[in-house]
């Protein structure tokens, strides 16, 4: 079967945390046969920073981001069985969305894929003319990466014929344990792009742990920090490429996974990171939010904090003993339940429970 996928980028981690995301789940399908074309603008400099060179297991479009190469690949959806558009492409959201449902042959499954459900349905709840609320009807299914309960209910509350969180997954091809690099040395290290709803949170279980524990050394990497004041301890090395995840997670003592508003509020939301240093058997010191159980045990396989008092007094007890045995189970609870082979395992029957019946019958 073929998959057209439209999405923010493949190619490229700049400014665009759904990456591994994309990367894990796509390259598992492809191994179950599917055929992949997926489509993403040249937009926001990420051309320039791209992180993997087209991969053999899908075919990379990269279409100029005007109203000539938004044209060039919807009409490319009409040769595929499955039309998907993952929101926060950047440019041309709408008409992407409405341009699945136009072009996608009648038999073809079409989906909206929500990286970013708890935003998105804010927005819905604030715009009856927005452009989700206005093509559930046209729409197969929703597929969000995150949101549990909350989030199914709110979309079928909606109309929304059926709602199934696929979760981020670790990738052990990709992310796995690996030497220390010194660059990358500290207590504490967090891995996040500064954006409006997040920062309050990184201030909060980040920064204030920082000024809480003078004597110890902090590190941020990720895009959009080097303006903000931090207290002296900290360390900020901007933008940190893929590649470089795996020394990242490994060399700290611990690493740290701060939510954004949206995300904490649902729940049942883990981002990448959170796999990508469990896979890497880092010691994951989290902020506390509803659903964390479904993925990793705290106390034994991840240490959550309410607060950033919480985080220093983690930091300040973790022994490097206690520190190898958290990150340890955390890669064996992970890669027992919650690789991308688990997940595209769910995607793949969910898929055909659907395509297969309609085939059958004609």
């Amino acid at each position: 079967m073929k998959i057209a996928f439209y999405g923010s980028s493949l190619l490229s981690s700049y400014w665009n945390g759904a990456a591994t995301y994309y990367r894990g789940l796509l390259r598992d399908l492809a191994g179950r046969g599917y055929q992949i074309t997926f489509y993403e603008p040249d937009a926001f400099d990420r051309q320039k920073h791209r992180d993997i060179d087209p991969p053999e297991w899908a075919r990379s479009v990269v279409y100029e981001a005007n109203e000539e190469g938004l044209r060039s690949v919807l009409q490319e959806a009409k040769a595929a069985d499955i039309v998907v558009k993952a929101n926060g492409v950047g440019v041309f959201d709408t008409e992407l969305l409405e341009g699945i449902v136009t072009h996608s042959r009648d038999d073809a499954l079409r989906i909206f894929w929500d990286v970013d459900a708890a935003a998105t349905l804010d927005e819905m709840r604030a715009d009856e003319s927005h452009v989700v609320r206005r093509t559930l009807d046209d729409l197969d299914m929703v597929l969000t990466y995150g949101g549990g309960p909350p989030v199914i209910s709110a979309y079928e509350g909606f109309g929304a014929r059926r709602c199934v969180p696929i979760y981020n997954a670790l990738d052990p091809t990709t992310h796995h344990p690996a030497d220390a690099d010194p660059a990358f040395a500290s207590d504490l290290a967090f891995l996040g792009n500064r954006l409006p709803d997040r920062e309050a949170r990184v201030e909060e279980f980040f920064l204030r742990a920082a000024a809480a524990l003078p004597e110890r050394s902090f590190l941020i990497g990720g895009n959009g920090w080097d303006s903000k004041p931090m207290p002296a301890n900290v360390r900020h090395l901007g933008h940190v490429y893929t590649h470089q995840h795996n020394a990242f997670n490994c060399t700290p003592l611990a690493v740290l996974n701060v939510a954004r508003d949206s995300m904490a509020d649902v729940g049942f939301s883990p981002a990448t990171r959170v796999f990508e240093a469990a896979g890497a058997a880092a010691c994951l010191i989290t902020d506390a939010w509803e659903g964390i159980e479904q993925f990793l045990e705290p106390d034994s396989e991840v240490l959550v904090a309410r607060d950033g008092q919480d985080v220093a007094d983690h930091v300040a007890a973790l022994t490097p003993e206690r520190a190898k045995a958290i990150g340890a189970a955390a890669l064996r609870r992970v890669l027992a339940e919650h690789t991308y082979t688990h997940r595209g395992e769910q995607v793949d029957a969910l898929w055909k429970s659907l395509l297969q019946p309609e085939r059958s019958a004609a």
